[in-house]
């Protein structure tokens, strides 16, 4: 990568010729076949290409310091690199948890060898992850978790289980919360990388209220987890673990507010569900008066959302990464996200009552089943009520009440 010294459309012109000259144009305006393996789906020649020349280029995570294999780029250059892929309908094929949420994290806190280890894969893509959190009796209380870690010299065994892990049934590896201390509740708690093809692991997907199951229980009978893969200070994951669930949180309200979580490409804006089911009065505004001033509020808010989500990403890079306000900004996302996907099925009258069948076409089917995945908006990456607990308690210092 040329420095270019803060020369933002030089280094737009590096950008815009080295996409024409190696993004396969095959792949143009088609999300689902550019992201194929990040979802688990078959990946064709062009979208493997495509991620192995993103992944070494270090661009599918395009501020990661390059002495990871990440693109160094500044935010300001990541927007510029983004415009250009978006200009010729290219989409950056690398993400998933890894990206999101625990490189960031192991880039932070991870000894050397584990980085050289596990950064690799996350850079190219070839490596996808999950998050071992929530457990059936420890979910808004996650330090009440139970799954235990027994010492047994040079490894650990793990039993006990998981539940909504994300993408379990396609992961290679889990960052998971272990218990190594029951005598103390989030002193007892220790991170652990678990190779998911290891004997004892089982995986179960929960089929959802809209069809899909992205998401799945997770079961640890008497698995055997190398010392080496212990991730942080013995009994010392909390610590790791809050500020994992600060990247997460900023990453999954960015996602929301933008539409996103669980939008499938086919699905329908709310200009668009206004304006071809409502249609427009005499004067060219959406005819039905109520809903004009609803949809008018609620793109307002949703465009204050994204450019306080681009500010705090700044603010972010200039300091220390993610704070607790990420909290605030998770909560904001997911309300601006259920309302998009209400308004639109709104909008859409009786088209949005169809589950399937000839009558309805995908758009308005794709409006219903989001609809139905933005309800866990405000559960995943912590329930609206916890984060507005850690707002209460770390970014206004209000007291525990009495």
């Amino acid at each position: 990568m040329a420095d270019f010294g803060g020369d933002v459309e030089a280094f737009r012109a590096e950008a815009r010729t080295w996409l024409e000259a190696n993004f396969p144009a095959a792949l143009k305006d088609d999300p689902t076949a550019q992201a194929a393996r990040m979802q688990g789906q078959p990946e064709s020649a062009d979208a493997r290409l495509w991620r192995e020349r993103m992944g070494a280029k270090g661009w599918g995570v395009p501020t990661w310091p390059a002495e990871h294999g990440g693109g160094g780029l500044s935010r300001q250059e990541a927007r510029v690199l983004a415009e250009e892929m978006a200009r010729i309908g290219a989409r950056n094929p690398i993400g998933g948890m890894g990206v999101m949420m625990f490189g960031p994290t192991l880039i932070e806190y991870g000894t050397e060898a584990l980085k050289r280890q596990h950064l690799p894969g996350i850079v190219t893509g070839d490596v996808r992850w999950c998050q071992g959190y929530s457990e059936p009796g420890a979910g808004s209380d996650l330090a009440g978790l139970q799954t235990r870690a027994e010492d047994k010299g040079d490894h650990y065994v793990v039993s006990g289980s998981k539940i909504w892990t994300s993408g379990a049934n396609l992961a290679d590896w889990c960052f998971c919360l272990v218990r190594t201390d029951t005598a103390k509740k989030h002193e007892g708690i220790s991170f652990l990388l678990i190779d998911m093809t290891s004997p004892g692991v089982e995986v179960r997907p929960i089929r959802l209220i809209n069809g899909t199951s992205p998401f799945c229980e997770t079961f640890f009978t008497e698995v055997r987890v190398p010392k080496d893969q212990l991730f942080g200070p013995l009994n010392g994951g909390w610590t790791v673990a809050k500020r994992l669930l600060q990247f997460e949180r900023d990453n999954i309200s960015a996602g929301l507010g933008g539409g996103s979580i669980g939008a499938p490409a086919q699905a329908l804006t709310v200009k668009q569900a206004a304006t071809d089911y409502v249609g427009l009065d005499a004067s060219g505004r959406l005819a039905d008066a109520d809903l004009r001033r609803r949809v008018t509020e609620h793109l307002m808010e949703g465009h204050a959302f994204q450019l306080t989500v681009r500010r705090a990403a700044d603010e972010a890079k200039a300091g220390n990464g993610p704070s607790a306000a990420t909290s605030i900004m998770k909560y904001a996302g997911a309300k601006v996200a259920q309302d998009r996907n209400e308004l639109i099925v709104e909008a859409l009258g009786l088209n949005g009552l169809g589950w399937s069948g000839d009558g309805f076409g995908e758009p308005e089917l794709a409006a219903v089943r989001t609809w139905l995945r933005s309800k866990g908006n405000s559960i995943e990456g912590g329930t609206s009520e916890i984060n507005l607990n850690v707002v209460a308690k770390r970014v206004l210092g209000l007291p525990d009440p009495k």
